[in-house]
């Protein structure tokens, strides 16, 4: 079970990983105005006006059942977590605040292509209300991929489909995604290099590796294979 923390507000971290997604190619899939609201929108590292009219958020068009937005870390990447900056239009975030429906049942997945259904589901809200859905979410993600997919969907009809909005919406102000540019790398400041038996990839925190080469085992992959 990953973890998933959703606060109010903005925040910073201590951690010194990089912003993976900034300025990234980014792609939806429709818009309500190419000019003011497309795709890169989301990737263009201003925060300080989370809102339409500020031209700074990526909307899609209206009346859709399902909405998708991807960006193209332009390379397979050690994902720690993922900083979500919802659409608030500079407005008091509360139930009565049209957008807080519209972010309710959202979808996280990484992937190395941009079709979610081959990649990992981070989160997948099935809780939030209204009253409790945050503006900014951080999703603890350790996975290695090249896109960070975010997904809703409003179903024809649906129990779940009495909090949120009727359609599904993209409204996402920034989307930040931090780890390592290298899926060898691990560690707080992607300083430490995986072990060298490590067959692809290691845990971006631990270090551990994800599979050995054959012969070798344990987290590490530093040990030999048992004796029969």
């Amino acid at each position: 079970m990953y973890v998933l923390v959703l606060i109010l507000g903005i925040f910073m971290f201590s951690s010194a990983y990089e912003n993976l997604a900034l300025r990234k190619p980014a792609w939806q899939s429709s818009t309500h105005n190419s000019t003011v609201s497309g795709p890169e929108k989301a990737v263009d590292g201003s925060k300080t006006d989370l809102s339409y009219t500020g031209q700074k958020c990526s909307v899609s068009a209206d009346k859709r059942r399902n909405a998708t937005w991807w960006v193209n870390l332009t390379d397979i990447v050690s994902i720690d977590y993922i900083v979500i900056y919802y659409r608030t239009d500079n407005v008091a975030w509360v139930p009565s605040n049209q957008y807080t429906g519209r972010f309710m049942g959202f979808y996280v997945y990484i992937s190395n292509t941009t079709n979610k259904e081959d990649g990992h589901l981070c989160f997948h809200d099935r809780n939030y209300t209204r009253g409790t859905i945050p503006a900014v979410a951080n999703i603890t993600c350790p996975f290695h991929g090249q896109y960070v997919i975010y997904y809703n969907e409003r179903p024809v009809r649906d129990s779940y489909t009495t909090g949120p909005s009727t359609y599904a919406f993209i409204e996402l102000s920034e989307v930040e995604v931090y780890g390592c540019s290298s899926p060898r790398r691990y560690g707080s400041d992607c300083s430490e290099v995986c072990p060298t038996n490590c067959k692809e990839y290691c845990n971006i925190e631990s270090g551990n590796c994800l599979q050995c080469f054959p012969g070798y085992r344990g987290d590490r992959c530093d040990q030999g294979r048992k004796s029969k």
